[in-house]
Protein backbone atom coordinates (compact mmCIF):
# COMPACT_ATOMS: atom_id res chain seq x y z
CA UNK A 1 0.00 0.00 0.00
CA UNK A 2 1.08 3.06 -0.48
CA UNK A 3 1.90 6.00 1.99
CA UNK A 4 -1.22 7.71 1.80
CA UNK A 5 -3.47 4.63 2.18
CA UNK A 6 -1.08 4.03 5.34
CA UNK A 7 -1.49 7.31 6.31
CA UNK A 8 -5.35 7.28 6.28
CA UNK A 9 -5.39 3.72 7.46
CA UNK A 10 -3.82 5.07 10.83
CA UNK A 11 -4.59 8.13 11.20
CA UNK A 12 -1.25 9.29 11.41
CA UNK A 13 0.31 12.04 8.98
CA UNK A 14 2.31 10.84 5.83
CA UNK A 15 5.20 13.35 6.90
CA UNK A 16 4.78 11.73 10.25
CA UNK A 17 5.57 8.24 8.62
CA UNK A 18 8.33 9.29 6.72
CA UNK A 19 10.16 10.42 10.37
CA UNK A 20 9.21 7.31 11.97
CA UNK A 21 10.61 5.29 9.06
CA UNK A 22 13.76 7.85 9.35
CA UNK A 23 14.15 6.92 12.90
CA UNK A 24 13.42 2.91 11.99
CA UNK A 25 10.61 2.71 14.25
CA UNK A 26 8.93 1.36 10.96
CA UNK A 27 11.37 -0.77 8.38
CA UNK A 28 12.00 1.06 5.37
CA UNK A 29 9.29 -0.38 2.82
CA UNK A 30 10.07 -1.22 -0.66
CA UNK A 31 9.56 1.18 -3.68
CA UNK A 32 7.71 0.60 -7.05
CA UNK A 33 8.10 3.52 -9.04
CA UNK A 34 10.06 5.76 -6.88
CA UNK A 35 6.82 5.27 -4.25
CA UNK A 36 6.92 4.06 -0.91
CA UNK A 37 4.90 0.16 -0.67
CA UNK A 38 4.19 -0.82 2.80
CA UNK A 39 3.27 -4.02 3.76
CA UNK A 40 0.02 -4.85 5.70
CA UNK A 41 2.72 -5.47 8.83
CA UNK A 42 3.19 -1.32 8.66
CA UNK A 43 -0.42 -0.69 9.77
CA UNK A 44 0.02 -2.59 12.86
CA UNK A 45 3.66 -0.95 13.93
CA UNK A 46 1.85 2.63 12.87
CA UNK A 47 -1.44 1.82 15.31
CA UNK A 48 1.22 0.93 17.71
CA UNK A 49 3.66 4.35 17.37
CA UNK A 50 0.00 6.36 17.59
CA UNK A 51 -1.05 4.88 20.41
CA UNK A 52 2.29 4.81 22.08
CA UNK A 53 2.62 8.25 21.08
CA UNK A 54 -0.92 9.03 22.78
CA UNK A 55 0.24 7.35 26.17
CA UNK A 56 3.24 9.76 25.88
CA UNK A 57 6.22 7.03 25.42
CA UNK A 58 8.91 9.34 23.93
CA UNK A 59 9.95 8.33 20.57
CA UNK A 60 13.22 6.55 22.12
CA UNK A 61 11.11 4.60 24.10
CA UNK A 62 8.69 3.25 21.39
CA UNK A 63 12.30 2.82 19.77
CA UNK A 64 13.41 0.45 22.18
CA UNK A 65 10.01 -1.09 21.99
CA UNK A 66 9.50 -2.06 18.66
CA UNK A 67 13.53 -3.03 18.04
CA UNK A 68 13.52 -6.51 16.67
CA UNK A 69 9.95 -6.88 17.12
CA UNK A 70 7.73 -8.64 14.02
CA UNK A 71 4.17 -10.39 13.56
CA UNK A 72 5.83 -13.86 15.35
CA UNK A 73 8.10 -12.52 17.61
CA UNK A 74 7.29 -12.44 21.08
CA UNK A 75 7.52 -9.23 23.51
CA UNK A 76 9.81 -10.10 25.26
CA UNK A 77 11.53 -8.65 28.62
CA UNK A 78 12.81 -5.47 27.21
CA UNK A 79 8.60 -4.48 27.07
CA UNK A 80 8.69 -5.65 30.73
CA UNK A 81 11.17 -3.49 31.54
CA UNK A 82 9.80 0.22 29.52
CA UNK A 83 6.74 -0.67 31.53
CA UNK A 84 8.18 -0.92 35.13
CA UNK A 85 9.57 2.60 34.38
CA UNK A 86 6.27 3.85 32.76
CA UNK A 87 4.18 2.58 35.62
CA UNK A 88 7.00 4.20 38.11
CA UNK A 89 6.24 7.46 35.66
CA UNK A 90 2.65 7.41 36.01
CA UNK A 91 2.49 6.87 39.57
CA UNK A 92 3.96 10.33 39.99
CA UNK A 93 1.69 12.03 37.49
CA UNK A 94 -1.58 10.68 39.25
CA UNK A 95 0.53 12.05 42.58
CA UNK A 96 0.81 15.29 40.85
CA UNK A 97 -3.08 15.25 39.67
CA UNK A 98 -4.11 14.60 43.14
CA UNK A 99 -2.55 17.18 44.45
CA UNK A 100 -3.81 19.58 41.59
CA UNK A 101 -7.20 18.75 42.48
CA UNK A 102 -6.45 19.68 45.99
CA UNK A 103 -4.93 22.77 45.20
CA UNK A 104 -7.61 23.61 42.74
CA UNK A 105 -10.40 22.38 45.71
CA UNK A 106 -8.88 24.80 48.01
CA UNK A 107 -9.30 27.96 45.57
CA UNK A 108 -12.77 27.06 44.67
CA UNK A 109 -13.07 27.41 48.91
CA UNK A 110 -10.54 30.20 49.31
CA UNK A 111 -11.22 32.63 52.31
CA UNK A 112 -7.86 33.61 52.94
CA UNK A 113 -7.40 37.44 53.98
CA UNK A 114 -4.08 37.95 52.27
CA UNK A 115 -2.21 35.93 49.47
CA UNK A 116 0.25 35.52 52.09
CA UNK A 117 -1.78 33.74 53.80
CA UNK A 118 -2.92 31.56 50.98
CA UNK A 119 0.75 31.06 50.47
CA UNK A 120 1.30 29.52 54.23
CA UNK A 121 -1.72 27.40 54.24
CA UNK A 122 -0.88 25.58 50.95
CA UNK A 123 2.70 24.58 52.22
CA UNK A 124 4.27 26.73 49.93
CA UNK A 125 6.32 28.74 52.14
CA UNK A 126 9.82 27.55 52.36
CA UNK A 127 9.22 29.23 55.40
CA UNK A 128 6.20 28.01 56.73
CA UNK A 129 8.11 24.58 57.79
CA UNK A 130 4.58 22.70 58.12
CA UNK A 131 6.37 19.71 56.79
CA UNK A 132 8.86 19.14 59.03
CA UNK A 133 6.46 20.37 61.96
CA UNK A 134 5.25 16.90 64.52
CA UNK A 135 2.79 14.93 63.35
CA UNK A 136 0.41 16.03 65.94
CA UNK A 137 1.53 20.14 66.40
CA UNK A 138 -1.43 22.64 65.57
CA UNK A 139 0.23 23.15 62.32
CA UNK A 140 -0.29 19.71 60.98
CA UNK A 141 -3.88 19.68 62.01
CA UNK A 142 -4.85 23.05 60.08
CA UNK A 143 -2.81 21.55 57.10
CA UNK A 144 -5.27 18.26 57.26
CA UNK A 145 -7.92 20.38 57.50
CA UNK A 146 -6.95 22.01 54.14
CA UNK A 147 -6.88 18.51 52.74
CA UNK A 148 -10.94 17.09 50.90
CA UNK A 149 -11.91 14.21 52.67
CA UNK A 150 -12.00 10.59 51.29
CA UNK A 151 -15.33 9.49 50.66
CA UNK A 152 -16.64 5.64 51.08
CA UNK A 153 -16.38 5.34 47.29
CA UNK A 154 -13.11 6.77 46.84
CA UNK A 155 -11.30 4.13 49.20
Amino acid sequence: MKIGELASRTGVNASAIRYYEKLSLVPAPYRASGQRCYTDEAIYRVLLIRFAREMDFSLEEIKIFLSGLTDKAPVGKRWKRLAQSKIKEVDETVARARRLKSLLEHLLHCRCASLRECVDRLSLSPKCGWCAAPPNSGRNRRREALRPRRTVMQR
